[in-house]
Parts: structure tokens; sequence; C-alpha cells
């Protein structure tokens, strides 16, 4: 087993960045699994097809499901209710398969990294790489 670390900023205040690649060069093991988990309860890890249209949906998606409509309580404590709520609906983490050293997605498929209480500096992500 073998724990690395990627460390992200992000730009605007919900962004999708395609991590896969920064994954793969940190994959240290021919196959087994890779856990890549967010320490941040504003940000999510996700798997899907990076298509530009798909990616506004799922923003489109969000904002429509946790709107400006309500008066969150969370936000009298650092008014960022609608990151965390949004959090709740995607993930914290994923495990995928490792072959051949490289992450085993689907053809369509990469991982994401989502900020939803952007900009932020030093995101962490963090990498486990369990062998077989």
């Amino acid at each position: 087993m073998s724990s690395k670390k990627i460390i992200l900023n992000s730009n605007k205040n919900f962004e999708i960045i395609d991590i896969t690649s920064k994954i793969n060069r940190e994959i240290d093991i021919e196959s087994g699994i890779a856990n890549i988990f967010s320490k941040h309860s504003t940000l999510a890890i996700v798997v899907n097809e990076n298509e530009s249209g798909l990616l506004a949906d799922l923003e489109l998606m969000l904002s429509d499901l946790v709107s400006d409509k309500y008066s969150w309580q969370h936000d009298r404590i650092d008014n960022n209710a609608k990151s965390h709520l949004k959090s709740f609906l995607l993930s914290s983490s994923e495990t995928i398969p490792i072959s051949n050293g490289k992450l085993d997605l689907g053809t369509w498929q990469s991982v994401f990294f989502i900020e939803l209480d952007g900009p932020r500096k030093n995101r962490a992500v963090n990498l486990t790489f369990i062998s077989d």
C-alpha cells in the first residue's frame, strides 16, 4: 500500500477539474485499487464523462436542487450551506481498479475534482494505492 497527495487550486466558486492524468502519474503499482478521497466537506470526487454539455448540466442541476430560494440554517455559521448540501449529493471519494499501472476506467470515464466553495488554494486530494 502507498499513499500520495495531489494539491489543487480552484479559480471559481463552482469548478470541475479532470484529475485523471494527475492520478495516473502518481500510481506506483501495476494492479490493484486506487482510493481517491477529499477531506474537504465542500469538495467532491466523482467519475463520469468529460463532455462539456454534461458538465454544464451538472452545474445547472445542482444549482436548481440547492437554490437561493431557501434560507439555509448553516449559512448562519459561515454562509456556505449550498456548498455543503451539494457535497451531500455527490461524493467525497471514489475507489477505482488499477490495471497496467493506470486507472482502469471506461472509455468515456474521467475522475473529477469538483470545487463547490471556491476559489480555494491548496485543496488536498489523498490517493491510496493497494496492490493485488
